[in-house]
């Protein structure tokens, strides 16, 4: 017999207070009360997480957004602490307590092996939480699949932009992601 073991989000605080993710050598996020395993990233995953922050720092107007990479996100109604690949989030210093779902102006996630899971596991999670947008990076198919304006645990608006396409988010529209460029490189 097996059982699993649901943790909240105050006991997955007292476990990392204590050191006990410190002697392990792998990378754990808390989904729905749930210690998932995460993938190590690897060389494209990783270029493209330093592009995406490079083109937010220049893209963000500092007055309405702070940028974080692979950083806690607390979603206590589904006791969830997800760590986005790059998120926007609504000017403040976070020195306190993780940035919360309606702090996030946007989430995105680069699937180089994780795709079905951020399709749905993250995707519903996220909309869940009211994050109004959140984009999958899809390195092999070289497109972003965005996620607009979630409507009872899902998202209302789902698009895809390809190689050809600029995309920029809801809350700067100035800052525009040229794909053929994140892509090709």
């Amino acid at each position: 017999m097996t059982t699993t073991l649901h943790l909240s989000l105050a006991e997955y605080d007292s476990m990392v207070r204590v050191g006990a993710f410190d002697r392990i050598d792998r990378k754990v996020e808390l989904i729905r009360g749930k210690l998932i395993e995460m993938n190590p990233a690897g060389p494209i995953h990783d270029d493209l997480i330093t592009y995406l922050t490079n083109w937010s720092a220049r893209g963000v107007d500092p007055a309405l957004s702070v940028i974080t990479s692979q950083t806690g996100l607390d979603l206590p109604e589904t006791q969830s602490r997800p760590e986005p690949d790059l998120m926007w989030l609504r000017a403040a210093r976070y020195r306190d307590a993780h940035p919360r779902g309606s702090d996030v102006q946007l989430a995105i996630e680069v699937a180089f092996s994780s795709l079905a899971y951020d399709l749905e596991t993250k995707r519903r999670l996220y909309a869940e939480s009211n994050i109004v947008e959140y984009w999958i990076v899809d390195p092999q198919a070289q497109c972003i699949l965005v996620h607009r304006h979630p409507v009872q645990g899902d998202y209302r608006d789902r698009s895809v932009s390809g190689r050809t396409d600029t995309l920029s988010p809801l809350i700067q529209p100035s800052a525009e992601l040229d794909l053929n460029d994140m892509f090709l490189g």
